[in-house]
């Protein structure tokens, strides 16, 4: 884990950069190789289990034109930065993936923050934690989504009390603010530029958001963005029960163990960190959890073998390969 509190993007673009001035047939030479080391590597189920999580796709026809999204399917080789692909982040973090496979090969793309399965499989970034078989999860926007941090400040030395910095453009974040924005309990509010803004605070980095016991982790326009540093620090993540889910596999974490859970409005979080305030031990245990939780993305090797395998299976059930 890194010291700095932000994933840095000039590496980040430098990377994606570099990989695609490679000619793709170096890529595709290894991707064989790569596909058998999950065969008979230790964690083979493990592997499994997670490339079936993110792609529960079953046959489909991927010449079709989506009726949800609009779009016909995408020719790897005409995969570029335009208007569909939104952003180069999208690009570059699906196109470190794509290389390997052959040019000719088709599929479905969504880019963007999705609370709605689309019609067909679709490559996404997020989906609804219900009826989502055709959202087939990536991990995009990484640079950005993916921010695991070293905490320098023990749980026992942080402020007894609970922050949150952030946009507060959506109606449930402005009801959260509501319920909570007064209370001593709770250090929180929007630092983003709305006008007439009754919450607005000022920017606080996550450096000084380390120094309280709780970080509030609302879902913003799908997952919550900040979960993942809250959940490799030594704070504890407060949120209600996630509704999207993105690569971090939000559906799979458990109230009580990972997070301590609220209600939708937030409106019960005082009462909650006043009882894990009289309750350490278990506060600790939940921050435990939580670290144990995330170092199952520490393995870059791993991630890249599933990423590859996620796509594998989509054009395997699209009749590609």
């Amino acid at each position: 884990m890194k010291l700095n509190m932000k994933n840095m993007k000039l590496p980040y673009y430098m990377e994606g950069l570099l990989r695609s001035l490679i000619p793709s047939q170096f890529f595709r030479k290894q991707l064989q190789s790569m596909l058998s080391s999950a065969l008979s590597c230790e964690d083979a189920e493990y592997i499994h289990s997670r490339v079936n999580y993110y792609n529960k796709t079953g046959i489909f026809d991927v010449n079709l034109k989506d009726d949800i999204t609009g779009y016909f399917p995408i020719t790897a080789k005409n995969f570029t930065i335009n208007e569909q692909i939104e952003s180069s982040v999208y690009y570059f973090d699906l196109y470190r993936y794509l290389v390997y496979f052959d040019p000719s090969v088709k599929f479905h793309y969504w880019p963007g923050d999705k609370i709605i399965a689309p019609g067909l499989p679709n490559i996404v970034k997020s989906r609804p934690l219900l009826d989502n078989q055709n959202s087939v999860l990536m991990n995009l926007d990484r640079v950005r989504h993916f921010n695991f941090i070293q905490d320098p400040f023990l749980y026992d030395d942080k402020k007894d009390m609970s922050v949150w910095r952030g946009a507060s453009w959506q109606p449930h974040r402005v009801t959260m603010l509501e319920n909570i924005h007064n209370h001593p309990l709770c250090d929180v509010g929007s630092n983003k530029p709305i006008e007439n803004n009754p919450y607005k605070v000022d920017f606080m980095p996550i450096r000084e958001q380390l120094k309280y016991k709780f970080v509030l982790c609302p879902e913003g326009n799908d997952v919550a963005t900040n979960l993942k540093w809250v959940m490799s620090s030594n704070s504890i993540a407060v949120m209600s029960k996630p509704k999207y889910e993105t690569w971090f596999m939000e559906g799979k974490l458990e109230a009580g163990t990972h997070y301590i859970e609220v209600k939708d409005d937030y409106s019960n979080v005082a009462e909650k960190i006043h009882f894990y305030l009289q309750h350490p031990e278990q506060a600790k245990l939940i921050s435990l959890n939580a670290n144990h939780y995330v170092e199952q993305f520490y393995d870059s090797n791993k991630e890249d073998l599933i990423s590859l395998m996620v796509l594998k299976k989509y054009f395997e059930n699209s009749d590609q390969l």
